[in-house]
């Protein structure tokens, strides 16, 4: 019998931009997400090290997984990130996401990027609205 979190790990599995980047789950409970991506050469700005976009993606990928983990539909209201080191080609990225503080419209979450040796890359904060629908 499939579970309910298998179903969502089944829909965030099938995220076509996730796949793009190459994002992948690593683990999904309630209130909680791991992800991890690699740098690739298609990721790299000008100052050849990762694009600010790229490390946003993961953290926003960790981000809509941890908050849709209770099978409630959640849409990001906002999010920001602090950039704290570069990220260079090959590097692999693991992004973890903590629910803060969930109430029955809203919730807050913080995310974490960092490397494969535990370097925090980027700290970021969302709030999700939590629509009256289930996400399986």
């Amino acid at each position: 019998m499939v579970s309910n979190l298998d179903k969502i790990c089944e829909k965030i599995n099938s995220d076509k931009f996730s796949k793009f980047m190459g994002i992948q789950l690593l683990e999904l409970r309630e209130g909680y997400s791991k992800m991890a991506m690699t740098v690739t050469e298609n990721m790299l700005n000008f100052h050849n090290m990762a694009h600010g976009g790229a490390i946003f993606a993961l953290a926003d990928a960790a981000f809509a997984a941890a908050s849709n983990s209770h099978g409630q539909t959640s849409v990001a209201l906002c999010m920001n990130i602090n950039y704290r080191s570069p990220a260079n080609k090959g590097m692999r990225l693991v992004a973890e996401c903590f629910e803060e503080s969930l109430g029955k419209r809203t919730a807050l979450y913080r995310i974490e990027v960092r490397s494969d040796d535990g370097k925090l890359i980027a700290l970021s904060q969302g709030t999700v609205y939590r629509k009256d629908e289930e996400l399986v």
